[in-house]
């Protein structure tokens, strides 16, 4: 998965935005949980002042008495952070009532920090307790007998706030390893989303390769119904495409007859002619025979080049060359060696690359000492157009800086005694022109020619 595909973009898309929602989803479920623990305390400590003011104040005489059910027991553990306390506000003199978990110390009612009563008359406030706990307390201001008659007092239960607050840090590592490991899952289940989702595009990308390599000549396979309609333009453009070639190669098969019948008349009479001007016409007539043919050939590979689905294997055209020619030079006893992997294609047609071999190959057992060597290397790079490059070198004499630049001219030949035309070089590199390759003549390390070609590969 790179930078710049769609899968990337996909997963990173779905990934931020689970990312994102979890958290602040997360941060919602927490204060709502917050507020619903606080809530629930804040009503047990209701509840806890409500019963003990009752039991509290129905002592005789205007004096509170203990409440004998304790409601909760941590209220007999001293120090536990659960407390009551049940203290006069006008007789200073009257005892103060406190639980056995507050000992001897008292709390500072909030009445005297001038704290204000909610609707329903509690004040509220968040203290320090006897163990230097924080605590969280509620007060009734009430009185015994009739209501509004006699002394007041000040009735306080407090709770420990750690209590609350340990209740959240436990949610809250517990919410956390939830959202974790659902964040965790979501983002394996889109991972696996995208890769399921553009798979078809995978098949589409291996059904095009082998179109290109010439293993398949349509895109086949059942693909999704947003996709076919893709696969069945392409399958068009495909058949478009090899119509146009054929109906090329078949106007130039007919423009070849159409000229040659007409040339090889004209030849066959100016023969019958023995002066000058029937030599003359002969001469001339047979260039121009060579040059449609030369034309026409260049027009046809210029019609195949780049034709989808032509593929040659370098091999198969390599080892029936190396014995052809290891035949015709068994007399000099020339060695060739051959370094191609079977997979190796080129992207043309057959014959144009027997014709480029060929010439080279020939050219080199012609002036090899005793070895000719012809490597063939493809890149791996899955993008197209791929490159194929060939070595070919012989241990022969070599060329000089100068005679490189003439061999290429076009019926240039260094040695006659050779035999040959001078257009072997000249038509490799017209073909190799023609496939948007290249040909670069060099030293070889053998001590002859090394010639370098670069074309393009399937």
């Amino acid at each position: 998965m790179t930078f710049n595909s769609l899968a990337f973009r996909l997963f990173a898309t779905s990934a931020a935005w689970v990312l994102l929602v979890l958290p602040i989803a997360g941060i919602f479920i927490y204060h709502l949980n917050r507020d619903d623990l606080q809530t629930a305390f804040d009503a047990r400590l209701a509840k806890l002042v409500r019963s003990i003011a009752v039991d509290s104040m129905t002592g005789e005489g205007g004096q509170p008495i203990a409440p004998k059910n304790r409601y909760e027991p941590l209220f007999e553990d001293p120090r536990s952070g659960w407390y009551w306390q049940v203290k006069p506000l006008d007789n200073k003199e009257a005892p103060t009532l406190r639980s056995v978990s507050l000992g001897d110390t008292t709390i500072d009612p909030p009445i005297e920090r001038d704290v204000k009563p909610d609707p329903d008359g509690a004040r509220w406030m968040n203290a320090t307790g006897p163990a230097g706990e924080g605590i969280r307390m509620i007060e009734l201001v009430d009185n015994p007998g009739m209501p509004g008659q006699g002394p007041r007092y000040s009735i306080i239960v407090a709770g420990p706030i750690d209590w609350l607050n340990t209740r959240l840090a436990n949610f809250l590592t517990r919410l956390s390893i939830a959202l974790v490991l659902t964040g965790v899952g979501l983002v394996a289940v889109t991972l696996f989303q995208v890769r399921f989702g553009l798979l078809p595009l995978r098949r589409i990308e291996q059904g095009l390769s082998s179109i290109r390599s010439g293993e398949a000549e349509r895109l086949e396979g059942e693909l999704p119904t947003e996709i076919q309609p893709l696969q069945e333009e392409l399958n068009e453009l495909l058949s478009s495409n090899q119509e146009i070639i054929d109906r090329a190669r078949t106007q130039g098969g007919n423009l070849a007859h159409a000229l040659k019948t007409p040339l090889a008349v004209i030849i066959n009479e100016a023969r019958e002619d023995k002066g000058g001007l029937g030599r003359k016409i002969v001469e001339q007539s047979e260039i121009m025979r060579d040059q449609i043919d030369h034309y026409l050939d260049r027009a046809r590979v210029a019609a195949g080049v780049g034709v989808i689905g032509r593929a040659t294997p370098v091999q198969e055209v390599l080892e029936p060359l190396k014995r052809a020619l290891e035949r015709i030079h068994r007399d000099r006893d020339i060695a060739i060696t051959i370094d191609c992997a079977s997979d190796v294609r080129f992207a043309g047609e057959r014959q144009d690359l027997e014709e480029i071999l060929g010439n080279l190959c020939d050219n080199a057992c012609k002036w090899a000492k005793g070895r000719v060597a012809v490597e063939v290397a493809a890149s791996t790079s899955r993008r197209p157009p791929g490159r194929l490059t060939i070595h070919i070198e012989d241990d022969g004499p070599g060329l000089s800086d100068e005679e490189r630049q003439r061999i290429g001219k076009r019926g240039v030949r260094l040695d006659e005694t050779k035999p040959g035309t001078g257009l072997g070089l000249s038509i490799v590199t017209d073909l190799v022109q023609s496939y948007r390759g290249s040909v670069r003549l060099s030293q070889s390390s053998m001590g002859g020619l090394r010639v370098d070609l670069v074309l393009p590969s399937a």
